[in-house]
């Protein structure tokens, strides 16, 4: 019976959304993008990865901008790919995506200029001075952002859950200087993009969300240029923050664009009937809450097929994060981001 009724729901939403997108309701999925803009919000993105792309069935989703109309590349922008020895840029693999999303007419987000994750051996193992290390900042976020010119995750993951700084290479060497260092360089390369800084764990109100709601205003009070405030938004089901709208409020109320970027709900693998149906619920929440904040300018899914999430690779046990299943089909998770849309 719990089957026949989702059933049920999800032909009368492809029936409702085929009117609004102009889109034939036989067995046609809605398209995820135009829902969003409808909702006037500016895309529905997913990131993507190099080796996906000579997958057919995943190719010909991605590229319908219908369906997605913002791209991130998860992994080929950063440090590691884009400058593997100092001050020798490679680009290949970045532009690979870059080019897709062109010619698909999709935006496209930098992901990251500075993280302590994925970084070459000769920075993370680098003896460094601090004006050292600043000079290399510069010219990474420089360099990176003059080259592609859009939208970037400028730092990523700077602050611990508790709110205080993380120890790395970068704050190990410069306190926290390295960050308005990136934030100063990117816009000198690219004066229209939109900077962001990115970070887990910071879906509802805490110390970490917090901490970043104090941080932010001391360093735009210093001239820093600082746009917006990734939500990464790496969840579990059936265990969301009950303050994500509030939490995205907050962020607005300070004068910053708020996007989701990195959308999944991993469940405790087997899946059951069960944990689709409250990870469909959580989709639709999530989506419902940026809707409801009129700076939540967009929402990213970090890939959309089970085939290539990260989850499972990374939490033992764990995975089917993502809308679409490991065949590209859509799972009830899809059908709730079309909910959270209608309300």
């Amino acid at each position: 019976m719990m089957v026949m009724k989702s059933q049920i729901i999800e032909t009368t939403l492809l029936a409702l959304v085929a009117i609004a997108t102009c889109a034939p309701s036989s067995n046609k999925p809605p398209f995820l993008n135009l829902i969003t803009k409808q909702n006037d919000k500016l895309y529905f993105g997913t990131a993507t990865n190099n080796v996906q792309l000579n997958d057919t069935a995943y190719a010909a989703i991605l590229d319908d901008s219908r369906m997605f109309g913002q791209i991130t590349a998860a992994n080929s922008m950063k440090w590691f790919d884009t400058e593997p020895e100092r001050g020798h840029f490679t680009f290949q693999d970045g532009d690979v995506i870059r080019d897709l999303a062109k010619r698909n007419g999709q935006l496209l987000r930098g992901h990251n200029c500075v993280w302590h994750n994925q970084l070459p051996d000769w920075v993370a193992n680098g003896s460094f001075t601090k004006p050292d290390l600043l000079d290399v900042v510069k010219t990474h976020c420089g360099t990176l952002v003059g080259h592609y010119r859009d939208s970037w995750d400028i730092v990523n993951e700077v602050l611990n859950d508790d709110g205080t700084f993380r120890e790395d290479i970068f704050f190990n060497t410069t306190g926290s200087e390295y960050i308005p260092t990136a934030f100063h360089a990117a816009r000198a390369a690219d004066p229209h993009a939109k900077l962001y800084a990115n970070d887990f764990n910071i879906e509802g109100i805490n110390a970490k969300s917090e901490a970043y709601r104090n941080l932010i205003p001391q360093l735009r009070k210093q001239g820093v240029p600082i746009d917006g405030i990734g939500i990464q938004s790496h969840l579990i089901v059936g265990q969301l923050p009950t303050d994500m709208k509030e939490n995205m409020e907050a962020f607005t109320a300070i004068g910053l664009e708020v996007a989701i970027t990195e959308l999944d709900i991993r469940m405790t693998l087997p899946e059951t009937e069960e944990l689709l149906e409250q990870q469909k619920k959580d989709y639709a929440t999530v989506i419902e809450a940026c809707n409801a904040v009129k700076g939540c300018v967009g929402i990213t899914v970090w890939d959309f097929s089970d085939k290539y999430s990260w989850v499972p690779g990374s939490f033992a046990g764990q995975g089917a994060a993502c809308p679409w299943d490991e065949n590209m089909k859509e799972k009830p998770a899809f059908f709730g981001i079309v909910e959270g849309f209608l309300g």
